[in-house]
């Protein structure tokens, strides 16, 4: 995803319309999104797209398949 704050590159997604996930999380791993959240000074959303997006690149690379 690109993001001016993440300065990467990244796989284009639209951002007009997307599915919506209700998603749980055990505490510890939550709260640590929140700070990253803040940190970054970005939604939690922004920061479990960022890293589930990421997940798939490194998946796909490693499966030798693109996307």
């Amino acid at each position: 995803m690109k993001n001016s704050k993440s300065g990467g590159k990244g796989v284009k997604m639209q951002r007009t319309s997307g599915v919506r996930a209700s998603i749980s999380f055990p505490t510890a791993l939550y709260e640590t999104l929140e700070v990253i959240a803040k940190q970054k000074k970005v939604s939690m959303a922004w920061v479990v797209r960022d890293a589930a997006e990421r997940y798939v690149i490194g998946e796909a690379k490693r499966a030798g398949r693109k996307i």
